[in-house]
């Protein structure tokens, strides 16, 4: 049992007053509690002095830094703030002394006493941002944004202030830093995250034996993972290749078309096709865009390309499958050789490799040091070999193989070490594939009816592209297709455009996924894939 002070202040009073005689037991409880509720003033008077040092002399009651912190709320669009952004990679030493506002992710957070340390991120850039307990900033404040949890977004107004000596080490805006003015949260990051941004920017085995994150727990909380500076800078250098293939391919005056992913028919003949319930009938996912690539050069496009999803119902569970992809393609009026379209694609090739070389070096350093690899080597022309040279390198490496084999992967990286050593390449062309393991529409080689007028490339040993001259006579069109097995109803439209003259014509098409994993010498295409589709995979 415990008197409130007011009790006992007014036993007291009474007893003082004689106005009620109070016996000795009641008075013995009285000196008791009295003397408690003096300890308990005592301490609360000795936490409320702590207090006021800790804040710098403030009193818990009062927040200088009122209404220059908090949160925003849910932003609905519903008014326009008159502020000017800088972009965290502006930060640098000759903004000294300037006020800007950024915005970015809580990175990292350190406090200790009366100062805090936060690492503010805005994609792969990162600063570093200070707050000191002062005359202009409460210890409110700081608590508060120590407490911001890590990967919500805030808007931060920053005193610039240039960092001497050797800078920062742990951000890229190494010369400058932000003092604290104003900070509020945008978007608030729930306090546990299944992934660390930390752990995910490490390899699976990491050097300093720290644990990284595999590949199944990345791609399953891709949307963390993606905001990884390797990540971030793994699609920069694909969409690097893209803007060098139109850009390359603008040049030379194609044209960029877009065809249907719907089809009546398997576009590539063979069983490796989704099949889709389409109104009372069925359809198919194309699987390349080539039978409509061919029908606008019979339409005298002359030359075109399309970037595009590509859909193989391939149960293959490896480094480099996926069931959905994005196919660069293209294809080609020529005047009397196939050749000059195959070379025309090499050299758009050796100007991506090039392109991205010179313009995407940072991007390039920054996934090597997550997933090391050799630098990508390339001939200029490129290299080009006949199969019957290639089958002739792997027999004297000791590969039992036929003529008129297909190359097992195995095979084809075994080719490219002996490439790569004999030749200094990591880029090559591989020319007249055998017929029997090319689709119906490619062209025989006219001198020698086993092989085709069609062509591989190769990178780092492993197949980028696959293309051919095509067959633009209808009479023999129909003639291969049969041989394949091919229902002639279901492409009776494809044949039928080149009944009215079709020039000859030949193309390829390069995976975009595999140009960027072979490039930066990735161990698996899923991660240059943004959220990629396998056997096992059809999310997120």
């Amino acid at each position: 049992w415990q008197m409130s002070e007011a009790a006992v202040s007014e036993m007291a009073e009474l007893a003082v007053e004689g106005e009620k005689k109070l016996s000795k037991k009641e008075l013995n409880k009285l000196a008791k509690a009295q003397k408690k509720n003096e300890a308990k003033a005592a301490a609360q008077a000795q936490k409320g002095e702590e207090a006021g040092d800790n804040a710098g002399g403030q009193d818990d009651g009062e927040d200088v830094s009122t209404g220059m912190y908090g949160s925003y709320g849910l932003i609905q669009s519903s008014d326009v703030k008159d502020i000017q952004f800088t972009d965290l990679s502006a930060i640098n030493g000759s903004l000294d002394g300037q006020e800007i506002w950024v915005r970015g992710r809580i990175h990292a957070t350190r406090s200790k006493g009366k100062t805090a340390f936060i690492v503010l991120r805005q994609r792969v850039h990162t600063a570093q941002l200070m707050l000191f307990v002062g005359e202009k900033l409460s210890k409110q404040m700081l608590k508060f944004v120590a407490g911001i949890s890590k990967e919500s977004i805030v808007d931060v107004q920053g005193l610039v202030k240039k960092v001497e000596g050797d800078g920062i080490a742990s951000c890229t805006q190494k010369d400058a830093e932000l003092h604290a003015i104003q900070v509020f949260v945008v978007s608030a990051a729930e306090p546990r995250l299944p992934i660390s941004i930390e752990d995910a920017s490490r390899g699976e085995h990491d050097a300093s034996g720290l644990a990284g994150v595999n590949l199944d727990t990345r791609l399953d909380n891709r949307v963390l993972d993606l905001r990884t500076p390797t990540t971030q800078a793994i699609f920069r250098i694909q969409a690097g290749v893209c803007h060098f293939f139109r850009q390359s391919l603008s040049a030379r005056g194609f044209t960029e078309i877009h065809t249907p992913k719907i089809i009546s028919a398997a576009s590539e003949g063979g069983a490796n096709v989704f099949q889709v319930t389409y109104f009372k009938g069925s359809a198919y996912l194309a699987q390349s865009p080539q039978l409509y690539k061919q029908m606008a050069i019979a339409g005298d496009f002359d030359k075109v390309y399309t970037i595009g999803s590509v859909f193989r119902a391939e149960d293959s569970n490896t480094h480099r499958h996926m069931t959905e992809f994005m196919g660069l393609d293209l294809e080609m009026a020529f005047k009397f050789h196939y050749h000059e379209v195959m070379k025309t694609i090499g050299e758009v090739l050796i100007v991506i490799f090039k392109g991205l070389q010179a313009e995407y070096a940072h991007e390039i350093a920054a996934v090597g040091s997550q997933y090391p690899a050799e630098p990508f080597k390339f001939a200029e022309p490129a290299l080009i070999l006949k199969y019957s040279e290639a089958i002739d390198l792997l027999r004297k490496d000791g590969v039992e193989i036929g003529d008129e084999e297909d190359l097992s992967t195995p095979v084809e990286k075994q080719l490219g070490r002996l490439v790569k050593a004999k030749y200094d390449t990591d880029f090559y062309i591989l020319d007249k594939f055998p017929l029997a393991v090319r689709p119906f529409y490619t062209m025989p080689d006219p001198h020698d009816n086993r092989y085709s007028n069609s062509y591989d490339m190769f990178m780092r040993g492993e197949e980028i592209l696959s293309g051919a001259q095509r067959i633009h006579d209808p009479v023999f069109l129909t003639e291969r297709a049969k041989l394949h097995g091919i229902d002639l109803q279901q492409i009776q439209s494809y044949i039928d455009s080149f009944k009215y003259g079709c020039p000859p014509h030949a193309g390829g098409g390069i995976g975009l996924e595999r140009v960027t994993m072979l490039f930066l010498g990735l161990h698996n295409i899923r991660l240059a894939s943004l959220f990629p589709r396998d056997p096992k995979r059809i999310t997120p």
